[in-house]
């Protein structure tokens, strides 16, 4: 009797025995690479609209429906096409998204930010093309959790959404900025907004991710989204996901798989040797940037001791060679102080996002562990299932043998799921990858450049002011 006890599955969360279609997440089209038109099937289209019948004018309807494929989430299965089904069918398309200020709304420690996102975009999916909204931060983490929660068990890497700061909250609810002022020039507020906006171009830039309903709603809908309650830190939602976060850390650092494809060896390999090197960078980078303010905080007090000195000169050409001296040491603590700016926006703010999208690479490399935990343990059920019904069929229980069987056939279909299912995030995971290298490369050269120009202009400007000064040495006499 007690083989016949199924014990409890390792995660609750991955589901194999679902075979439901979900109507509301099937995309076809994407932004990313170039083709002459846009095919979609007429049931697409309808998932895509929900259900916006004019708008099957504006596409191709092709005549033939692509290969799709079957992805667990929760107790149905979700049917999306692959990624190079939703590349190959993007055309000129282009979408551009820009947070470009923020206000704050309410009163004291009840107030909030809200960042005004401008779209600008041609394709056929958005009703217009340019609007722009209002969203407060919660919606960015509310935004952020949907789309994990559809896609991240499907195999795909999700941009991660900016971090909270309790103080830089608090600090902004607390000024005297009245209610509906720009906040604009604050430091913490810039580097919100900088981040919300990086986050929702790489969201944009995911072929699949950009045509979500949710993603489409975030961006155009006029009207106010629901709050995202579950996202603070102190609701019953958020010390859940505290809870299924620590179990989840026990779980990789207590659970070893033993993986058969040498390519995730060697990416998870490599993966962390990014990492870490990339950790490395940014704290020094970050070091950087708080020297370069130093020194201009030490320029500026050159500057002032020059110009005093120049005040107390009793010589006409020395005293004017001064005071020319503290005015160059003013436009030079500037271009030190722009030039921290623009080490930390260029350089410091990429690494910290990209450290941020490594922690997404491995969200991802989990999931896949956990559904070969969840095939593994139904192999061991099936193994226990057969050895029960071998010993009623020796015991000649009849009564109990085709009861036996029956549960024999249903966990050798649940092995077969598990290992599609295994399959199938395995096989997402290298197209994912293969899209996050090549963006990752593209990302790293532009930043390089841009920082190279910005850096040479710097030091282009500071050799100008100081061959500026030059004359006025020179006629000290």
């Amino acid at each position: 009797m007690a083989d016949s006890m199924e014990p409890p599955p390792l995660f609750e969360n991955i589901d194999i025995k679902g075979n439901l279609e979900d109507e509301d997440d099937v995309f076809a089209s994407a932004i990313q690479e170039q083709a002459p038109t846009l095919s979609l099937e007429e049931d697409d289209i309808q998932d895509l609209t929900n259900g916006d019948t004019d708008f099957s004018s504006k596409l191709k309807i092709s005549d033939s429906k692509p290969e799709m494929e079957n992805v667990p989430i929760s107790e149905k299965t979700m049917t999306i096409p692959t990624m190079e089904e939703v590349e190959a069918a993007s055309g000129d398309q282009f979408i551009n998204i820009s947070i470009t200020e923020s206000q704050k709304i309410g009163e004291g420690m009840g107030s909030y930010l809200a960042y005004r996102v401008c779209t600008t975009t041609n394709m056929p999916l958005f009703k217009r093309q340019e609007f722009a909204v209002l969203r407060r931060f919660s919606d960015f983490l509310g935004l952020h959790d949907k789309l994990t929660e559809k896609y991240l068990k499907v195999g795909r890497i999700i941009p991660p959404a900016p971090e909270k700061s309790v103080i830089g909250n608090a600090k902004v609810k607390m000024s005297s900025q009245p209610e509906g002022g720009s906040v604009n020039g604050n430091d913490f507020v810039e580097r919100r907004r900088a981040a919300l906006e990086r986050y929702l171009k790489r969201t944009a830039q995911h072929p699949v991710l950009v045509l979500d309903p949710d993603f489409r709603e975030f961006l155009e809908s006029e009207v106010e989204l629901p709050k995202a309650t579950n996202t603070s830190a102190l609701s019953s939602a958020g010390v859940m996901r505290l809870f299924n976060k620590v179990g989840e850390t026990v779980n990789k650092i207590t659970y070893k798989m033993e993986e058969n494809d040498p390519w995730f060896e060697e990416k998870l390999a490599h993966i962390e040797t990014l990492e870490t090197h990339l950790r490395k960078l940014h704290t020094n980078i970050e070091a950087m940037v708080s020297y370069r303010k130093e020194l201009a905080h030490l320029t500026n007090g050159v500057a002032r001791s020059a110009a005093m000195l120049s005040a107390c000169e009793d010589h006409n050409s020395l005293s004017r060679a001064l005071s020319q001296l503290a005015d160059t040491e003013e436009k030079i603590e500037a271009l030190h102080m722009e030039q921290a700016n623009t080490d930390f926006f260029i350089l410091c703010e990429m690494l910290k996002d990209y450290l941020g999208l490594l922690g997404s690479v491995r969200d991802a490399f989990h999931e896949r562990t956990k559904l070969f935990q969840h095939w593994q343990h139904s192999q061991q059920m099936l193994n226990r299932k057969r050895e029960a019904k071998t010993k009623f069929e020796l015991q000649n229980r009849t009564d109990k043998t085709d009861q036996a069987g029956v549960e024999v056939i249903e966990w050798e279909a649940k092995v077969e799921r598990g290992r599609e299912n295994f399959e199938r995030i395995s096989k997402m995971i290298k197209v994912e990858m293969e899209r996050f290298e090549k963006y990752r490369i593209y990302d790293f050269k532009t930043m390089f450049i841009k920082y190279l120009e910005n850096h040479m202009e710097h030091q282009s400007q500071m050799v100008k002011y100081w061959e500026a000064f030059l004359p006025e040495a020179k006629a000290i006499a």
